[in-house]
């Protein structure tokens, strides 16, 4: 019994993906949705020089955690410096689901696409340019920054419709977009895996993608990235795969290894969205 709790326990680290659960969602709440007596809320961080008149990219953040844990905390540094690149960055608190059941994560990718109507809805009040927001998540939060990019449906019935949910450039990493029969978290989403995957849903009109993963991970074989990369290829949309050696799940994480993964990563961030035309200069972050 001893060596099933160890593994359980080793299991649960390697589902939240090493999430940094102290770290506190930086910038201003808002309560982007209520369910009942339920508010979820959003935390936004914006540039010293924001005014409400610009018309500045964004980059809204999922968090990790198996859809079953995890806090937007996690990516406060990266919202943080992106801010002092001159973004707007929203951190997204969602419904997470039972570990105890099996049910679909229809609530998660509800919230996610929740949040991106709400955000893109507000543009001027924020001061963002609505056709210039990315999505980002790790693991289970790159699922969902994914899954507003490139899959269709499952929308929450209280949304407005008329407000687009679809990121205009994915951050990704270690997302686990492959919910298929091999694919990570298939028990869940069993034969309605389609619905849910956005490995399977590979379309012309998906945004940009970079995509972060450690050689190690056990989670997500580094071919499915690979792959994943030749479909978005394959129908001209532009997809970068970066694998780290010897790096496992979580590996990008604030705190993590002197901070070098998460150094490497956000520079790399950085340069993905300047080549999109989001950012000016040379990235500002300081080598660890």
């Amino acid at each position: 019994m001893h060596t099933l709790t160890r593994l359980l326990v080793l299991l649960s680290v390697l589902l939240i993906g090493h999430v940094t659960a102290k770290a506190e969602p930086s910038g201003e709440p808002h309560v982007y949705k209520t369910m009942g007596e339920l508010e979820l809320k959003l935390y936004v961080t914006k540039p010293e020089s924001w005014k409400e008149t610009d018309q500045r990219p964004a980059i809204v953040f999922f968090h990790g955690g198996a859809w079953v844990g995890g806090q937007p905390g996690q990516f406060t540094e990266h919202s943080k410096y992106l801010a002092s690149r001159g973004m707007v960055a929203f951190q997204v608190q969602y419904r997470l689901l039972d570990r105890n059941k099996k049910d679909p994560p229809t609530v998660c990718v509800n919230d996610a696409k929740s949040a991106m109507r709400w955000i893109r809805g507000r543009a001027k009040q924020f001061g963002i340019d609505s056709d210039r927001i990315a999505s980002a998540g790790g693991s289970a939060g790159g699922h969902l920054a994914a899954f507003v990019g490139m899959v269709e449906g499952t929308d929450d019935a209280q949304d407005d419709r008329s407000v687009s949910a679809k990121s205009n450039a994915m951050v990704l990493f270690n997302p686990v977009f492959d919910n298929g029969p091999t694919g990570w978290g298939h028990q869940r989403v069993g034969k309605d895996y389609k619905q849910y995957s956005p490995f399977h849903n590979v379309t012309p009109d998906d945004p940009p993608a970079i995509v972060f993963l450690g050689s190690e991970d056990k989670l997500i074989p580094v071919k499915t990235a690979r792959d994943f990369e030749a479909a978005m290829k394959k129908v001209e949309v532009d997809c970068e795969t970066m694998v780290f050696e010897g790096q496992g799940h979580g590996f990008f994480n604030f705190g993590r290894d002197d901070n070098q993964p998460y150094y490497d990563t956000v520079i790399a961030t950085d340069k993905f969205l300047a080549a999109l035309g989001w950012l000016d200069g040379p990235p500002t972050l300081k080598r660890p």
